[in-house]
């Protein structure tokens, strides 16, 4: 075949799109059969490559003495273990709304949408399923609760931008619990059109949240919405090592826990997603300190999952990644381990610090800087080039205030051993595992798309209803 005739004819039934317009649902009766999911915990590293999973392991390993949780599941042989496809209707490299809607409404879509497919198709999405069947559901994210991600299990959106319109489309599904960052979607000082979503959730029955304290004292008996950022939240190296952040910002295992919490009160059982998003946002900023951490955030929640699921004995627990980003490792440099242990004592992410920095910094307050929040000594040289770069190099995504994430990486690399591949997300197959009810039948190799239904079947649902 000519290489253009399979990107006219052929992408998308490579891609497996025959699949399109299929969906199994709730066989007869609601009793949950033995053997079938009551529950379902959908965990993403959104943007993990790899190197991240391995890097974050020996991090905890050689800082903490233990392994992580997800690799700790491997040495036991706890869950089944596969690999998966990334691929988008448009593209073998996705986005992490098209990644989302493979998962969420049993598709392929095309980058940029959510839940609308290539010929205008709107599969129903998986949290909207659930919930019509009586399940409590929701999701948990370290970005905004109206990111790519969290949306594509809940609703269908031309275009993954359109965040205002997702914060509002959250109040009429009234899902009983949705928390994460995103404030400037809900707030009337910051939304275009100056509704206060939040006055408007609480008229509409919702509790809503807005620190930690506030998410600790609710007990469920009203949908949740829980906000603790205008953006996404803090990265987990910047949270942990500021008082004032650490007490009134949740962290991704705090949040899942409360979400459990809360769902798994509901007798028919409950679906949600957690996300720890800015593994992404890190990824694309070559930000290994805040990469690593959020990475080891994302393990704690985890962690909360696998607890609940072991003794809950009803809940399958599914743990996985949309796709790579960057593909960072760890490289030899004749000091990589002494290089690497650098990060066992950082206390700042590469973002935090650049926004601590202005143009007018002499060099040596540069190099002062780092050294007290990163043990890196850098060169004059090198902190002149890095003033010399600043707001003029507007690289990597997620990065508003052209900040030089790419000229510091590439410094960085040389003191800590991480180099990148690149700055955006990679066509990689991912790791996928799972634990619980159903997970006996995963395949060692699957389709994005095909989760969709798996978690249908292993539910329990079985025959069509949503055509």
């Amino acid at each position: 075949m000519k290489r253009r005739d399979f990107f006219k004819n052929g992408f998308l039934t490579t891609l497996g799109l025959g699949a399109i317009g299929s969906y199994p649902v709730l066989a007869n009766g609601t009793e949950l059969k033995k053997g079938q999911a009551k529950n379902i915990i959908f965990l993403v590293s959104d943007g993990m490559s790899t190197g991240t999973l391995n890097m974050a392991d020996i991090l905890l390993r050689h800082k903490e003495g233990r392994p992580s949780k997800w690799i700790s599941l491997y040495e036991t042989n706890t869950v089944k273990r596969s690999l998966m496809d990334t691929a988008s209707a448009s593209s073998f490299v996705t986005d992490s709304a098209a990644a989302g809607s493979a998962w969420g409404g049993g598709m392929r879509v095309k980058n940029g949408a959510l839940n609308i497919g290539p010929n205008g198709e709107r599969p129903v999405p998986i949290l909207q399923k659930f919930k019509s069947l009586g399940k409590a559901v929701g999701c948990v994210t370290t970005v905004q609760i109206t990111h790519a991600t969290p949306a594509s299990f809940c609703v269908n959106n031309n275009s993954r931008n359109a965040m205002a319109d997702i914060a509002e489309d959250y109040m009429k599904l009234k899902f009983d619990v949705m928390m994460g960052g995103g404030g400037n979607f809900f707030s009337s000082e910051k939304r275009s059109d100056q509704k206060d979503l939040y006055n408007a959730y609480r008229q509409a029955g919702f509790d809503v949240a807005r620190s930690k304290s506030d998410m600790m004292s609710l007990n469920g008996g009203k949908p949740i919405l829980g906000i603790f950022a205008d953006d996404g939240l803090p990265y987990t190296v910047d949270r942990v090592n500021d008082e004032t952040l650490n007490a009134s910002v949740p962290s991704l295992a705090d949040m899942t826990k409360k979400a459990i919490e809360v769902l798994s009160k509901n007798k028919n059982g409950f679906v949600m997603q957690v996300e720890g998003g800015k593994v992404d946002w890190a990824a694309h900023g070559n930000d290994g300190p805040a990469l690593l951490y959020d990475q080891v955030d994302f393990d704690g929640a985890l962690a909360v999952a696998m607890d609940f699921a072991q003794k809950d004995k009803e809940t399958l627990v599914i743990i996985t990644t949309d796709h790579g980003n960057s593909n960072p490792g760890l490289f030899p440099s004749g000091l990589t381990e002494k290089n690497f242990e650098k990060l066992y004592t950082t206390t700042a992410s590469n973002e935090w610090v650049l926004n601590q920095i202005n143009p007018d910094f002499s060099a040596q307050q540069v190099i002062d800087i780092f050294m007290e929040h990163q043990h890196i000594h850098f060169k004059t040289e090198d902190a002149q080039l890095l003033l010399k770069n600043y707001v003029k190099d507007a690289d990597g995504l997620y990065n508003p205030n052209n900040l030089p994430f790419m000229s510091l990486a590439s410094m960085q690399s040389l003191h800590n051993s991480i180099q990148w591949a690149g700055n955006n997300h990679s066509g990689d197959y991912v790791e996928l595992a799972m634990y619980g009810p159903g997970s006996e039948n995963l395949p060692g190799f699957v389709r994005n798309y095909e989760l969709h239904n798996f978690i249908l079947k292993a539910s329990g649902v079985q025959k069509e209803m949503w055509a």
